[in-house]
């Protein structure tokens, strides 16, 4: 009977022992990821991201765990991408824009195409890049695009006609930028963590973005008119992006995992954006600031005037190696197609 009986309980020793070591193996395969985003900690699309964090650690049942750097704190804008390329983050999610020149074919999508809303643009860079499949991405395993609604002008005078700009002062970022010169002001180069100083102390007179920046970056606080001039609406397209080293080390149902939130999530920014809109004009009014909307002759010569912007965008695209009128042309395709969706 003895030596059944420690034969028995050797058994259930190494039984018990099995299971505490498969157990902390499984603890010790949870994998710890670095998100970094520009965005402010309570910006909309800050909040986006981290309930997108969430969802990928619960569907992963605790074996992803995300840690997000919101406010630039891990990379700034400008070098988020590359610090996802080498390791800095593994995760980072910024604007293509702040690194102008390096995504030729992605900029066709910052063009001033008349955007309608939010949902459209994130819908259209979603799936521009999905045809495209740009081969300035290919160090990186692309999750997911987003994008702004219309970008608006936003000033400390008003501004009723394309003559009120002349010699203005815009801050801009990448090719919209282009459009503030096209318009007939001076455009200056920076981006969004350094426009409320800015505005602030007359460095500039006023800024070309999405009215959801009067809010989430508390910049109807400087400003005191905004522009609507959605026919000549930009959009700027964001990426989220993970180290390729990093993403080929996960199993594959931890893939599908990212894979199958991120599409989803897709439309989680879209309307985010719409809303942070809706509050950010809502913002404004309550300070007393005022919306301009351009007369229909008026919004035409401001259409002209932009023109020349996308044509030198192909120009430049086609020296580059990239198809400048195929890349306006699925954008524009896009936009007609996601506007009677989502209008």
């Amino acid at each position: 009977m003895r030596r059944g009986t420690t034969a028995v309980l050797s058994i259930i020793f190494l039984l018990a022992a099995a299971i505490t070591f498969g157990s902390s193996t499984a603890a010790g395969a949870a994998t710890s990821l670095t998100y970094s985003i520009f965005f402010p900690p309570t910006h909309a699309q800050t909040k986006a991201a981290e309930a997108w964090a969430k969802e990928i650690e619960k569907r992963s049942a605790g074996n992803v765990k995300i840690s997000v750097f919101p406010g630039g704190t891990l990379t700034p804008a400008d070098q988020c991408y590359d610090g996802v390329v080498k390791g800095i983050s593994d995760i980072g999610m910024s604007a293509f824009a702040y690194t102008r020149g390096r995504f030729p074919a992605m900029e066709a999508l910052d063009l001033p195409l008349g955007y309608p809303n939010g949902r459209v643009a994130t819908r259209v860079a979603y799936e521009f890049y999905l045809s495209m499949k740009p081969k300035a991405l290919e160090n990186v395993k692309v999750l997911y695009l987003h994008a702004h609604g219309p970008g608006l002008l936003h000033t400390k005078k008003p501004v009723k006609k394309l003559e009120d700009l002349k010699g203005m002062k815009v801050r801009s970022t990448g090719f919209s930028a282009k459009v503030v010169e096209a318009l007939g002001a001076v455009p200056v180069a920076m981006p969004q963590g350094e426009t409320y100083e800015a505005l602030s102390k007359g460095i500039v007179d006023g800024t070309i973005g999405p009215i959801e920046v009067l809010k989430g970056w508390k910049q109807a606080e400087v400003i005191k008119s905004t522009t609507d001039c959605f026919d000549v609406g930009y959009t700027t397209a964001f990426f989220v992006v993970m180290n390729l080293k990093k993403w080929n080390s996960l199993p594959p149902d931890v893939r599908k995992v990212f894979e199958d939130t991120s599409r989803e999530w897709v439309d989680v920014h879209g309307k985010a954006w719409d809303e942070a809109d809706k509050e950010g004009r809502a913002f404004t009014l309550s300070l007393g600031n005022q919306i301009i909307t351009l007369p229909a002759q008026e919004s035409v010569r401001w259409k002209k005037a932009v023109r020349p912007t996308i044509e030198e965008y192909i120009k430049n695209a086609d020296q580059k190696g990239v198809s400048g009128r195929k890349s306006v042309t699925q954008a524009e395709t896009l936009i007609a197609k996601y506007r009677k969706q989502y209008k």
